[in-house]
């Protein structure tokens, strides 16, 4: 198995930015959470994956947002090493569980998907372009905007 060092550090950047979002912090309130000094500009080239961050940052950052350092990992490795190219991995159970009006047809369909899935353990689907597109096509939105959805979910 080989590594992307740019594709995983751009992930990492991507999860620790949900992780932040998802508490409705600003980079500033996180620095706030933080142990040590970290500038905004620091945090900010971590969350696009320009910058490398020691073991030691990344154990800080997580514990900050109350995220344990091998979840936030476990999920930069499914992502790296799981997603073909081309290709989008959702959890069904999070579009069903999503609010936003748009995507009703999709949480429609993510529903039934669950129902009828042969293993009710595993909600997880790759989706390819072409479907993200019809999807987008019902939820009457861009490819872009519902796949961007579909990432922070």
């Amino acid at each position: 198995m080989r590594i992307n060092g740019d594709t995983y550090q751009r992930i990492l950047g991507e999860e620790l930015r949900k992780l932040r979002r998802k508490r409705g912090w600003t980079r500033k309130e996180l620095n706030e959470h933080l142990q040590s000094e970290i500038s905004l500009q620091t945090l900010a080239t971590y969350e696009l994956g320009t910058r490398q961050c020691s073991v030691v940052r990344l154990v800080e950052l997580c514990v900050a947002m109350d995220e344990l350092p091998q979840d936030l990992l476990a999920k930069v490795h499914r992502r790296v090493f799981t997603d073909e190219p081309g290709r989008l991995r959702i959890d069904l159970a999070k579009v069903v569980a999503d609010r936003q009006p748009e995507l009703v047809p999709l949480r429609r369909w993510a529903q039934d998907r669950l129902r009828t899935h042969p293993d009710p353990g595993s909600g997880d689907v790759q989706l390819d372009a072409s479907a993200i597109e019809r999807m987008a096509e019902l939820c009457g939105i861009t490819a872009a905007d519902l796949a961007a959805r579909l990432r922070d979910m």
